[in-house]
């Protein structure tokens, strides 16, 4: 990231974290051992680190990666949630009848289907902005609800556990669950997450393909006259890509995490990658940095309700303040443009 993306990171920062601070002290807490409480949940220990931040941390690289992809073709991907979600019950399927295979088989098998199942989930979307102009942000922002209503049923009937007693599946096979770090909750993801950091890095500014995203994003109908690029495929292909991220984000948390499909798997991944792909500056490498971030608050988050009773809930406020701030930067941005260019 560059000086001016890093500065704007830190304003973002220090803005969620002072409205955060602030609100705590309207509320009657302590913000000094709120706050010190959020440090020694996220990062106070190694166990906290590996265990806590970075296990929360994984989603949200991979799902932001998918968003930053998105985004930069000009694609306003907000449905990640629901696509993680279909990732999720494609894994948990998969992972329940693989328990005779070779873990490398079983486990390249899950991620497999939880990416086909991300980028058919988008695919509804895709055929209906390239086919009828329907908005993307509509038609995945509304699919996150029909995801969520899938695992319900899924839970609650095919997919539901044995016993029938819980609106739960059955644990995934020991052959698909993913390698821990020892004596931490830490699991592979994390490996693969930086290995699609790198990917897509090398992708959005060594190759062709990367450069045509850019200009597709930056003004389409300028990419198609001027550049002959086909802006309506770049476009889909960005959002297939990006929806195939989110479910394979779905298939890392049930393989590495839960190790089975429940009601509410999700914490809300599918938003706050939203925040991590912004903060980044669309910048795979800085989505790591703010991936480590957003996941070191929501670790943090408990570690505050456990020592300074402060309901974790309160953390989102830091979290909108970071998205206000970069929303706000982006739009001064433009209008300076705007008015450089008119001058």
């Amino acid at each position: 990231m560059s000086v001016r993306p890093l500065g704007l990171a830190a304003v973002a920062v220090g803005a969620g974290l002072g409205l955060l601070a602030f609100g705590l002290w309207v509320l009657g807490y302590d913000p000094a051992l709120a706050l010190g409480a959020l440090w020694r949940g996220a990062f106070g220990s190694w166990y906290a680190l590996t265990s806590a931040t970075l296990v929360r941390a994984v989603p949200l690289i991979v799902l932001g990666l998918g968003l930053a992809l998105a985004f930069r073709g000009g694609a306003l991907n907000i449905g990640a949630e629901g696509q993680f979600y279909a990732g999720a019950i494609a894994a948990a399927w998969i992972g329940v009848h693989v328990a005779e295979w070779p873990a490398p088989l079983a486990i390249g098998s899950v991620w497999l289907g939880a990416v086909v199942a991300g980028a058919c989930w988008i695919a509804v979307p895709v055929l209906l902005k390239l086919r009828f102009g329907v908005l993307e942000v509509i038609s995945t922002l509304l699919l996150n609800f029909v995801a969520e209503a899938a695992v319900s049923f899924a839970v609650t009937g095919p997919l539901q556990e044995a016993k029938r007693v819980y609106p739960q599946s059955d644990p995934i096979a020991a052959a698909a669950r993913l390698p821990i770090l020892p004596g931490t909750r830490l699991h592979l993801g994390l490996v693969v997450a930086l290995l699609l950091a790198a990917l897509l890095w090398a992708l959005f500014t060594r190759t062709v393909f990367g450069f045509r995203l850019r200009a597709v994003g930056l003004g389409p109908r300028a990419a198609l006259v001027s550049g002959r690029i086909p802006t309506k495929r770049m476009i889909g292909v960005a959002l297939l890509w990006s929806g195939a991220l989110a479910g394979l984000g779905g298939g890392l948390e049930v393989g590495g995490v839960t190790y089975a499909l429940f009601q509410n798997l999700s914490p809300g991944y599918g938003f706050t990658a939203i925040a991590v792909a912004l903060l980044a500056r669309l910048n795979p490498l800085g989505v790591i940095a703010t991936g480590v971030l957003f996941g070191a608050m929501e670790a943090g988050a408990q570690g505050m309700q456990r020592e300074a009773g402060v309901p974790a809930i309160v953390v989102s406020v830091a979290e909108a303040a970071i998205i206000l701030v970069v929303l706000l930067a982006d739009v001064l941005a433009r209008r300076r443009v705007a008015a450089e260019e008119r001058a």
